[in-house]
């Protein structure tokens, strides 16, 4: 996403301006270094200094706490529990990020996730009947749509992002989830019909450092990667909110009918995702193993419990 690398060069340049130049990033994006998988394993080994990744459970095994659906569904929301001073979704991500040997540094927003498809306006969980519907390797968002869509004919399909459009495009699937500057830059509202906002999932990617390189920095080149971090985010966070209200006005040109879900539309999606028995499923036995007898688990919902009350869903 072009916000995104935008964001990642500037984080590079803080670095070097704050450093007085001791530490000069060099930048590579766009995959040019290698797959995903490929630059996680390089960053572990120490070969890469530092990457931006989504947290996948096959390669941070505490990475679905990440993203957990239906937690934080815009951006002020985000900017508390993903916020590097204290923020309850960047705390355990840190704990996530060390055991697999990383220094979380800060996490870049991309916004929040909403429905698209092919077939007919989504207004309630019963719309899924008789979809095809792309999923990605995140566990948490499976067992989601897996929830939602129970008792309907729902199909699951695992299709990479790469290949989503002409998956649409040819049938092979009928709806996914999406953001809003994904559905322009992607190009995919050519190929949908239908766009619900459901804002029921969150996607923010981490960038991350070696941890023993990091560890090995005196505490000024720490402190100064730190005030990078921040000031990235920020500029990260103002980009991409920037990006969505043109987006949204290319998607409606694009002749996509938008269905604009109310609040007790949006409760009935939630209250079908069962959203308890997953964090019990796929998050507790990995917390109460970091966080023994502290039952994280349940602060963790009450913080963004808390998070949530206080400010209220917006696009």
């Amino acid at each position: 996403m072009t916000t995104r690398n935008d964001s990642l060069q500037l984080f590079t340049h803080l670095i070097e301006a704050y450093t007085d130049g001791r530490i000069d990033v060099e930048y590579y994006g766009n995959g040019v270094l290698g797959s995903h998988s490929e630059i996680f394993d390089a960053v572990q080994a120490g070969d890469v200094e530092m990457g931006c990744f989504a947290p996948y459970v096959d390669i941070v095994p505490g990475g679905m706490l990440n993203w957990m659906p239906w937690t934080v569904s815009n951006f002020r929301q985000a900017a508390v529990a993903y916020d590097p001073n204290g923020g309850i979704i960047f705390d355990v991500m840190t704990e996530a990020w060390h055991e697999v040997g990383f220094k979380l540094l800060w996490s870049a927003p991309q916004g929040a996730y909403g429905i698209a498809n092919t077939v007919r306006p989504l207004t309630k969980p019963e719309d899924f009947d008789g979809w095809k519907f792309r999923v990605s390797g995140s566990l948490g968002f499976v067992k989601t749509m897996e929830n939602m869509g129970s008792g309907t004919s729902l199909q699951l399909e695992t299709i990479p992002w790469s290949d989503l459009y002409q998956a649409l495009q040819t049938g092979v699937v009928d709806g996914c989830w999406n953001i809003w500057p994904s559905l322009v830059q992607e190009r995919h509202y050519e190929v949908i019909d239908y766009y619900t906002p459901l804002n029921f999932g969150w996607d923010t990617n981490n960038v991350v450092m070696n941890e023993q390189l990091y560890d090995s920095l005196p505490a000024d080149l720490q402190d100064a990667i730190h005030w990078a971090s921040l000031k990235a985010e920020e500029q990260n966070y103002e980009a991409i909110q920037r990006a969505v209200l043109p987006s949204i006005q290319a998607v409606e040109d694009a002749g996509v009918e938008i269905y604009w879900i109310t609040d007790e539309e949006r409760a009935a999606f939630r209250e079908a995702a069962n959203m308890s028995a997953i964090w019990d499923e796929l998050c507790k036995p990995w917390l109460d193993e970091h966080y023994p007898g502290q039952n994280m688990t349940q602060i963790i919902q009450d913080e963004l419990d808390r998070i949530i009350a206080e400010t209220p869903s917006v696009v």
